[in-house]
């Protein structure tokens, strides 16, 4: 089964659903056939490279000042209590993330991407990282072990740049208008973050679908009588 995971570094709702997703397929008898993909939409393309506060983005936006208190300050604690601690969605800079994704891009290539893409969340959101720059990008790199010329040459020729732009362009098609967006087994999508227990079921539902469970042949005709295991046997014909 697969489960293709739209989301953008800087996006709290993503980072919290890629630890819902590491719990829901940990708690599944069949998580082992689940592959999770992740997929890049970048929410802010357009910021300085020096990044902004969450707050000055929130201005910039027009969005009123209460999106901190009701908002963002609900999903640092919903973090919380699912074990992410700390989880910095108002304290913390924002900036662009194409370089951020083009290394995830390469991590992919290199086998390792659902894991680089639950360490640069917990950069972002656990220390409050900033991932705008090449130097930004690979200082993380090479903290995470990526081959440090490999990654610095996936930066440096922008190799990847089609590919994260393609990622974006399928979400569009699909009908995704912001992250996270996830799709199960392409037959359903998933717009927005969910809770666990919703999650489970989805993926569940998803399962079922593209797992359906034999049923048994409408019985017609009428006996004359039939050999089991532990014997042969005529028909009851009392009934």
């Amino acid at each position: 089964m697969k489960i293709e995971f739209w989301s953008d570094i800087v996006c709290p709702y993503c980072g919290l659903m890629d630890h819902r997703l590491h719990r829901a397929v940990d708690r599944l008898s069949y998580g082992d056939q689940i592959q999770v993909i992740h997929r890049s939409f970048q929410l802010h393309p357009d910021l300085p490279r020096a990044g902004v506060s969450q707050r000055e983005l929130i201005t910039m936006a027009g969005a009123p000042a209460t999106t901190v208190d009701r908002v963002l300050r609900p999903i640092e604690r919903a973090a919380e209590a699912e074990g992410l601690t700390p989880y910095h969605a108002v304290d913390r800079t924002l900036g662009p993330t194409d370089l951020a994704h083009e290394l995830l891009a390469y991590a992919s290539d290199q086998g390792r991407g659902t894991q680089i893409w639950t360490a640069m969340f917990r950069a972002h959101f656990g220390q409050a990282r900033k991932l705008w720059t090449a130097e930004e990008v690979l200082d993380f790199a090479a903290e995470v072990g990526l081959d440090s010329a490999g990654a610095a040459d996936a930066l440096r020729s922008r190799r990847y740049r089609a590919r994260v732009a393609a990622d974006q362009r399928e979400a569009e098609r699909l009908g995704a208008r912001g992250a996270p967006f996830l799709v199960f087994d392409g037959r359903f999508a998933v717009p927005g973050a969910i809770g666990l227990d919703d999650l489970l079921a989805v993926i569940d539902k998803a399962w079922a679908e593209s797992h359906p469970t034999p049923q048994p042949l409408p019985v017609v005709g009428v006996a004359e009588g039939m050999c089991a295991p532990d014997g042969c046997a005529l028909p009851d014909r009392t009934a």
